[in-house]
């Protein structure tokens, strides 16, 4: 199977339209990269337990692999994030 750019760019165009990071010549940059470490992990925790896909029928990809059984809301996710950094 040869891997083209049309192949690619599905992967990709998702992080750089949602995370304003990753556009160019944009002014929403990260200083340090402790932020951007954040700012990433923040979309891909959000990206799989709480966003529904079309693709997979309204289910996250964590509801897709059995990990959860139901799409978790923003607060939810953040009291188990921040539940863990304490």
């Amino acid at each position: 199977m040869t891997i083209r750019t049309s192949h690619v760019e599905p992967v990709t165009v998702t992080p750089r339209t949602l995370v304003k990071r990753f556009t160019r010549l944009s002014l929403c940059f990260s200083k340090k990269l402790e932020n951007l470490v954040a700012a990433v992990a923040i979309y891909v925790a959000h990206y799989n337990y709480c966003w529904q896909h079309a693709s997979l029928g309204g289910r996250t990809p964590e509801m897709a692999a059995g990990v959860t059984s139901r799409p978790w809301s923003l607060e939810e996710l953040f009291e188990r994030v921040m539940g863990n950094a304490e």
